[in-house]
This record gives C-alpha cells, sequence and structure tokens, in this order.
C-alpha cells in the first residue's frame, strides 16, 4: 500500500478537525474542559470583578457616570444568570467571551469599555487567585477541625501506655496520647504553611492588564480592597508573570497529604490482627464477600492511596511549572489550575475522613498496656537506673542492660523474668564486679509506667508535660480559629462595600 502524501493527509486532518479557530481536536482538548472548569469555579468571581473594576472606574472618572450606569444595569443583569448550567458551544473561545457578549446584549455597546485598563491577564490571575483562596481557607476549616479531634483523643489517652517503635520496632514504652499530640504539631506546621501561601495568594493582580498596566489612571488599591485581597501585586509584571503562588500552594497541600499518609500507615498497621490496637468503627470497614471474620478497615486504606493522588496532583503542577517562561502563558494559568483545586479539594476530604475515623475508633488499653509491662522496651531507663545507683558508665551500663535481655530471651522469658539473680549474674559478667544496691532500688526501672513518668521533661511523654502539651494545643487551636475568622471576615466585609458601592451605582433601592 503506497503511503499518502502530506497534501492528502493535510486535507484529511482539515476535512475532519475544521480550518478555522478553534480546530475540532483544540475545542475538545482544551477550550471545552477549561469552559466546565471555569463555569464551575469561577464564574461567580468574574462578575465580582467586574463590579469592582467598574466601581473603580466610575470613581476615578475613566468612564463618565452616565454610561457607568448604563454598565452596572447591565452587570445587575448578568449577575443573576446561572453559568454552572451553560454547556459549551464553540460560538465563543472561553466563559470571558461569553460573559461579555451577554454584557453587551444587556447593555448594548457602551459596555464594552468595562473592559478598559484590563486584560484577560490580570484578570484571569486575579480569578484563579480568589478561587484558591476560598479552597484554602475551606482546607484551613477543615484542618482545624481535624486538629480539635486530634487534641481530644490525645487528652482522651494522655494515660493510655503502648510502646514507641522506631525503624520498626518496638523502642520505649510511651503513652498513646503523646504519640498524637507529636501529629497534632505536625499538622499545626501544616496550618502555619497553608497560612503562609494563602498570604502569598491572596494578593490582586487587577490593575496591571496585559503586562505594564494602563494609560489610564486606575486606583489598584481600591479594586484589591473591594476584592478583599490583602495587598497589591505591585509590579505589573510580576502581576500576571508570577507563578510561585501556585507552587507553594502545591508544595504546601502535597507536604500535608504526605504528613498525613505517614500517621495513616501507622494506623492501618495497629488496625491488623497481630497488632490488635485499634478498632475502627463500622461505618469506616468493609466485611469480605467470603471470608465471615474480617473487618477490612477500608476507610484508612482508601485514605492512604488517595492521600498519594493528592501528591501526584500537587507534582502535575510543580511539574507544569518547571522551566515556564517568566510571564503569561497556559503553563501557570488554566491547564495548571483544575490539578491543583483537585489537590486542596481532595485534601480537605481526606482531613475530614481521618477526623471521622479517629473520632469514633476503638483503642484496646488493654493489649497495649500488657505489650508494654512484657516488653523489654523498658531496659533503656534499667541502663540509666544502673548509672544513677552504681556510678557505671553509660556505655557499660548499656551492656548490662544488654546482657539482661539476651539472658532472658535465651531463657525464653520476657522483660518479667528479670529477678535480682538474674540482674547481679550479668552486672558482675559485664563489670567485673558485684552489684552494690539492692534490686529493690533498681526494679522500678522495669516498670513502663514509671519509666513514662519519669521523662518528665519538656515535650516528654510524663503525665505532667503531656497536660501542658494539650494546654498550648488549645492555645494553638484557638489562635487558627481566630485567623481563620478573621481572614473570612475580611473578605465578608470586601463584599459588602462592594456591593453598597455597586448599588450605589447601579441606582437600586434599598
Amino acid at each position: 500500500m503506497k503511503n499518502r502524501s502530506l497534501s492528502e493527509l493535510r486535507a484529511e486532518v482539515t476535512l475532519k478537525e475544521g480550518d478555522a479557530f478553534p480546530s475540532g481536536i483544540y475545542r475538545e482538548l482544551v477550550l471545552r474542559p477549561a469552559f466546565d472548569e471555569l463555569k464551575r469555579n469561577m464564574a461567580d468571581g468574574m462578575k465580582r470583578i467586574n463590579k469592582a473594576h467598574l466601581v473603580m472606574l466610575h470613581e476615578r472618572g475613566i468612564v463618565p457616570e452616565k454610561d457607568a450606569r448604563v454598565i452596572a444595569g447591565a452587570v445587575a443583569e448578568v449577575d443573576r444568570l446561572d453559568y454552572s448550567i451553560r454547556e459549551y458551544t464553540g460560538k465563543y473561545e472561553d466563559l470571558f467571551f461569553e460573559m461579555e457578549d451577554d454584557l453587551n446584549k444587556a447593555g448594548g455597546e457602551i459596555t464594552h469599555n468595562i473592559h478598559l485598563a484590563r486584560s484577560r491577564n490580570d484578570m484571569c490571575v486575579a480569578l484563579f487567585r480568589l478561587t484558591l483562596r476560598e479552597r484554602l481557607l475551606r482546607l484551613t476549616e477543615v484542618l482545624l477541625d481535624l486538629m480539635e479531634v486530634v487534641a481530644a483523643f490525645a487528652e482522651e489517652h494522655a494515660g493510655t501506655l503502648t510502646v514507641a517503635h522506631t525503624h520498626t520496632q518496638q523502642a520505649q514504652p510511651s503513652t498513646l496520647g503523646h504519640y498524637f499530640l507529636g501529629v497534632l504539631d505536625v499538622l499545626n506546621r501544616d496550618l502555619r504553611r497553608i497560612k503562609s501561601a494563602y498570604s502569598c495568594c491572596n494578593r490582586s493582580s487587577m490593575g496591571a492588564a496585559a503586562i505594564t498596566t494602563s494609560g489610564f489612571p486606575v486606583d489598584r488599591e481600591l479594586v484589591c480592597r473591594l476584592l478583599g485581597f490583602d495587598e497589591v501585586i505591585e509590579n505589573s509584571y510580576d502581576s500576571i508573570g508570577g507563578g510561585d503562588y501556585l507552587g507553594e500552594i502545591a508544595s504546601v497541600v502535597k507536604l500535608a497529604a504526605i504528613d498525613l499518609g505517614r500517621v495513616v500507615h501507622d494506623m492501618l498497621l495497629w488496625a491488623t490482627q497481630e497488632f490488635g490496637i485499634i478498632k475502627p468503627a463500622e461505618a469506616y470497614i468493609q466485611k469480605s464477600s467470603i471470608m465471615p471474620q474480617k473487618r477490612n478497615p477500608v476507610s484508612i486504606e482508601h485514605l492512604r492511596s488517595i492521600l498519594s493522588s493528592v501528591t501526584g496532583s500537587a507534582d502535575t503542577v510543580l511539574t507544569m511549572l518547571h522551566n515556564t517562561p517568566y510571564g503569561d502563558i497556559v503553563d501557570t494559568e488554566d491547564d495548571a489550575q483544575p490539578p491543583l483545586w483537585r489537590a486542596c479539594d481532595t485534601l480537605s476530604q481526606c482531613f475530614r475522613l481521618f477526623a471521622a475515623v479517629l473520632a469514633t475508633m476503638e483503642v484496646d488499653r488493654d493489649v497495649m498496656r500488657s505489650r508494654a509491662e512484657h516488653s523489654f522496651a523498658v531496659v533503656t531507663e534499667l541502663a540509666d537506673a544502673l548509672v544513677r545507683e552504681t556510678g557505671i558508665p553509660f556505655r557499660r551500663a548499656h551492656s548490662v542492660a544488654s546482657g539482661v535481655v539476651k539472658y532472658c530471651l535465651a531463657h525464653g522469658q520476657d522483660v518479667k523474668g528479670v529477678t535480682e539473680s538474674v540482674l547481679k549474674q550479668v552486672f558482675e559478667e559485664q563489670t567485673g564486679r558485684q552489684l552494690c544496691v539492692s534490686f529493690e532500688v533498681i526494679a522500678p526501672s522495669l516498670d513502663p509506667r514509671h519509666f513514662v513518668e519519669v521523662r518528665d521533661v519538656m515535650g516528654g511523654a510524663s503525665p505532667r508535660r503531656v497536660a501542658e502539651m494539650i494546654v498550648t494545643a488549645g492555645e494553638k487551636l484557638a489562635a487558627g480559629r481566630a485567623w481563620l475568622a478573621e481572614a473570612t471576615q475580611k473578605i465578608t466585609e470586601a463584599d459588602e462595600e462592594l456591593r453598597v458601592r455597586f448599588d450605589r451605582l447601579v441606582g437600586y433601592k434599598r
């Protein structure tokens, strides 16, 4: 069969995809998905920007009052339209031009002047930032709810003995509360990073226009305030070219997913019958279709895999940013936004599911206590006690404790097999001298409860230190909620100011 020529292939492609912009495949791959994302996520933001920009154009005398009122009436009509139900037809390149045409239909040709001193460039960046800040605030709210559950769980289990692990091996006695207070510290750092990302995100690009601002005397700070942004991105090139706010959010979300995933991994292990530490509630387990005894902790399983998908979505954004020009480019715009929205939304749901699982699961305190009481995890304190009571150097005391463990294991015994005679024998073998203190003095070091109680250093597992950390956790939680309330209130106040000033312009009677 003879290969077709390029001219033949060109004719076939033109017939199939069309000969005018946009081609069929471009519509399906780029424009339709972008339109669907925009109508769901940014139509309301476009309406808000139209109002704020028009108010500014009028107050700065760029658009005379007579024209501004006509445009305001058209904006008010368009404000009532539900773009979420619109379908992409190909008539307009994107939602921006479709809404602009709706304005023209409502108010006539004069409405085109709403586009003075602005561009899709500065407007789209502002839209992206408006959309992302809402997701960051939602993420903060759900994270704070999770932190409240973790704090309450830690307080409930402040005295629940367990064995802490290092390198997946039994290490030292601790409490479940101490573990989850550590988790809470990680979550608090995630919160701090989210707040920082919000600060970088919540900045206004409006007034930068295409890239160099405008010859009209715009008031960038007024639009910034009316949209509830914290500050203006001063340099107009940076306003439309900077993508680091996307990278920061992606990095923060990715790290938060990784942080929670590590805890989820532990919990999935604890839910095994071999560990037998936790028992998820019925609402969060799945029965086997063939094995009657199974209680599959699918909620925890799915958390682990879905959190990994969050890191994948975040990595998509970071990869798209890599090696892109510093300026207005689609790599940082329409195509990069949905993966980041998805990452934020999915992480929020993961926070919610984890909180629900944690709040409702059962903990087998008896199993953990028994495991701690029979574990050799206490022998760090045995070595410490030998240093305190006999004066031998720690490394020598370490060898004594290690020898005691080896002796017991060789005789098929756990830590309960450490008797006075065993300790004396091993002590003499390792030091070359007799044990000079009574066993009653050393014996408490073999009790896991004693082990925990003497870890009475800042941040330690002792009841007093755990209680201190619970108080601190409450203070951090309150500070986080105060920050969220303040950020939300600022946006609410900006929306109200925008409503009043726009309604005054359009001539509404309240």
